[in-house]
């Protein structure tokens, strides 16, 4: 490879970009400008929604949809994932903005800049660790608890907008909701159900009924993803026509700035800083998770591959890219995605198209923005996160592994009395202390070999031939401090169920590392065993765990026992020595 062959392909790999650029055609561009479009239908109110979700001035979603997808464009791995603001980020922005030793502290929009730049910083030194694994360290039940917890969460802020009343606070006093219901605003309620009603028809029957007249699929995605655009507008143009913010009090966005704000790292708050770090861990970390899990879908699907580090650096900088530009936080949404996907988005073109049409429409088009009302984007949130509650995995799970059960079901409930970060701290580690339990117990088989085979199987198994003076134990786990003193207490019940025992033999296809503490429990059980005539063996050892022992004077302490490659070989050799056969 020459020096230019080698740059340029050191170039590609911190700038995907290059790569594809290279190759970009004509029919390509076409497809992503259409999905461009359709996405930056759905980015205006998304944005506005997630932003007054998260307690922050609805500018902040829209800025954080500009800027951020045009850095990851750069930096992505992933030709369609569609970054900007997201509903699960929105509510751990809002956890931490009501934090009382956040809020108390004022000026929420400083706070939400700083979230933003931290967690992009946090994402930079992950990638400069190359933590990208990291994203296996949360376990799908976890994360499905959290979801749905976090999901249930946003249903219970945005039931009220919808309604137009304020919060509740009532707690279980039935007098106090009564007065409560009585502050429904009769129009809120009328938008807030309509747009309810539109949203699902648009989303379900719609799609239908047009399936059945034929249509093609790129056109029914058109027209059944412009439904929160056109609920937007149908809503607005209901509120100016009637004059509902008035005497109806129906609630709206309110002012939103025209044109972009300048450039600026004015968040240096230090005490802001080291409050917001735990908070800007999470965001970091379920921001990582979700993007890389909703990139992995859109790019299996077309045979394309995600490179985990690299979608660290591209988050990073789309977080930073937010927090100067005066942005929320920022990650993969996975309706958008979907959107771009299906509307036949080939690149991240298609995202830098529809950022460019997001920043033409708030330089010239604001002043529409400001009587969206609140109850229609309550309905889009609601529609939006509804899918993700997914109480019915909880028995599925429970059913398959009952730790994995006990930490989707500790999540969500965590989640929903303790909070967010408390919540996915409280699932992370039951799924820890699940895999230790697991580990340090693993599974042990006393196998016999299959009649007229070389195969050997468990006895509680199979029908398999066995030899009073033999044992032959399969551990199917690794050897580890955590589960070396199980498996020893296993031999010695063992060795006294079976008094005739001569030979041990353990068999190793499945361990692929033996550490310390476990081979100094192995060396004295090997003594312990010649003291009382019987023999170690060791059978089908891979080579790095041979490579490792013979290190050692393991081995050597192991004579009279032996090394043999096909557990066979050892039943042959063993047997003869047992019954005095050739």
């Amino acid at each position: 490879m020459t020096y230019s062959n080698h740059t340029e392909s050191r170039l590609s790999q911190l700038f995907p970009i290059v790569g594809w650029l290279k190759s970009y055609s004509r029919e390509e561009f076409y497809g992503d400008m259409f999905a461009g479009i359709i996405t930056a239908i759905l980015l205006v109110p998304q944005g506005i929604a997630y932003a007054i979700l998260a307690g922050l001035p609805p500018q902040l979603g829209l800025y954080a949809s500009i800027l951020p997808p045009v850095l990851y464009a750069f930096f992505g791995t992933s030709r369609t994932l569609s970054v900007g603001p997201v509903s699960i980020a929105a509510i751990m922005i809002a956890s931490a903005l009501t934090a009382p030793e956040i809020s108390v502290l004022g000026n929420p929009v400083q706070s939400a800049l700083i979230l933003s730049a931290e967690s992009g910083i946090i994402m930079l030194l992950m990638a400069l660790l190359r933590m990208g694994g990291l994203v296996n360290f949360i376990s799908h039940p976890v994360l499905t608890g959290f979801t749905s917890g976090a999901a249930l969460l946003i249903i219970g802020s945005q039931l009220p907008q919808l309604f137009g009343l304020k919060t509740p606070s009532c707690g279980i006093d039935a007098a106090c909701y009564s007065h409560y219901f009585s502050g429904l605003v009769p129009a809120t309620l009328l938008i807030g159900l309509t747009s309810l009603g539109m949203l699902v028809f648009f989303g379900g029957p719609l799609i239908y009924m047009l399936k059945k007249l034929g249509l093609q699929p790129s056109l029914i995605t058109v027209i059944s993803k412009c439904a929160p655009l056109l609920t937007i507008m149908l809503a607005t143009l209901a509120v100016d026509y009637y004059d509902l913010t008035g005497q109806q009090q129906v609630a709206v966005v309110g002012s939103v700035p025209s044109g972009f704000p300048e450039l600026n790292i004015a968040f240096t708050h230090i005490e802001k800083w080291r409050l917001l770090l735990p908070y800007s861990g999470f965001i970091a970390l379920i921001a990582y998770v979700e993007s890389v899990a909703i990139a992995k879908v859109t790019a299996n699907l077309r045979g394309e591959k995600i490179v985990p580090n690299q979608e660290l650096i591209a988050l990073g900088a789309a977080n930073l890219a937010a927090a100067i530009s005066g942005g929320m936080p920022v990650a993969g949404g996975f309706s958008r995605t979907m959107v771009n996907f299906a509307a036949g988005a080939r690149s991240q073109m298609a995202m830098l198209i529809a950022a460019g049409l997001l920043a033409l429409a708030i330089i010239f088009f604001s002043p529409w923005f400001e009587n969206i009302p609140k109850a229609a984007l309550a309905a889009i949130i609601l529609v939006a996160i509804t899918p993700l509650v997914k109480l019915g995995n909880i028995p599925v799970t429970w059913r398959y592994d009952r730790g994995d059960g006990i930490a989707e079901i500790a999540t969500l409930l965590g989640v929903l009395f303790y909070g967010i970060e408390e919540g996915i701290t409280l699932g992370i580690i039951l799924t820890l202390i699940s895999h230790l339990r697991k580990t340090s117990q693993p599974h042990i088989a006393v196998v016999g070999r299959i009649p007229g085979t070389e195969h050997y199987r468990n006895i509680k198994r199979h029908s398999v031939e066995t030899w009073p003076n033999l044992l032959l134990l399969r551990v199917d786990e690794s050897i580890t401090f955590a589960n070396i003193n199980y498996i020893e207490e296993f031999i010695e019940a063992e060795i006294r169920q079976q008094p005739d025992i001569k030979h041990i033999v353990l068999i190793f296809t499945s361990i692929s590392d033996i550490d310390t503490t476990a081979l100094e429990v192995l060396e004295n059980l090997n003594h312990t065993l010649q003291a009382s005539k019987m023999t170690l063996h060791i059978s089908e050892a891979k080579g790095p765990v041979l490579d490792k022992l013979e290190k050692t004077d393991f081995l050597k302490q192991l004579e009279p026992g032996k090394v043999f490659f096909h557990t066979e070989d050892a039943v042959r050799e063993l047997n003869g020595q047992i019954f005095g056969q050739p």
